[in-house]
């Protein structure tokens, strides 16, 4: 009986893809952070200015601590058009305006800091989608009838929940590495 050798292979191993190489270069890593932080100060803002009435959006006597109605004065206010008017304005009650600041302070917190940015990006972009249902810009006299900052939020904060954009600038390693978020990974 002969024995035969196995062929050795001489091409190079294929490297693994994990999602901490999703994205190597160090600018980058820190351009997701710089759309992170950016992405999520808006949510945040948006909390601030109508929780204290900034006056930016929000005057103060309409704030949030003033007894104004944050998502109420949306929902049934001009702003909302297009088909599902009434449905918006059916919904509105003070249950939508705590719902409504708690996803704001949620979302830009765990945005900004990194952690639960896959929550966050989830949560973020159902309400950037709602409030884009409800401006209804596929009516005449929108800018773009599809794509406004509405889209591109809930797409921002895609991409740095997909590349794990809270790692670089914020708290991701350190929450990625708890046991609770390690067995639940949609935690991260």
């Amino acid at each position: 009986m002969t024995a035969t050798a196995t062929p050795r292979s001489t091409a190079a191993p294929v490297p693994v893809r994990t999602q901490e190489s999703i994205v190597t270069s160090v600018a980058g890593r820190r351009s997701i952070a710089v759309l992170r932080l950016g992405t999520g100060f808006i949510f945040l803002w948006a909390f601030l200015d109508k929780t204290f009435g900034l006056g930016y959006s929000t005057p103060s006597e309409r704030a949030w601590i003033n007894g104004g109605t944050p998502s109420q004065g949306f929902m049934k206010g001009d702003a909302v058009i297009g088909p599902f008017k009434d449905l918006f304005a059916s919904m509105a009650s003070p249950a939508t305006d705590v719902l409504f600041m708690l996803g704001m302070l949620g979302v830009g917190l765990a945005v900004m800091l990194g952690m639960g940015v896959r929550v966050a990006a989830w949560a973020g972009s159902i309400i950037m989608l709602l409030m884009w249902v409800a401006e209804w810009p596929l009516t005449a006299g929108s800018t773009n009838p599809v794509m406004d900052y509405h889209i591109v939020y809930a797409m921002a904060l895609a991409v740095v929940a997909l590349t794990l954009g809270g790692d670089t600038w914020g708290l991701g390693k350190w929450w990625g590495n708890l046991p609770l978020v390690q067995k639940y990974g949609w935690l991260r």
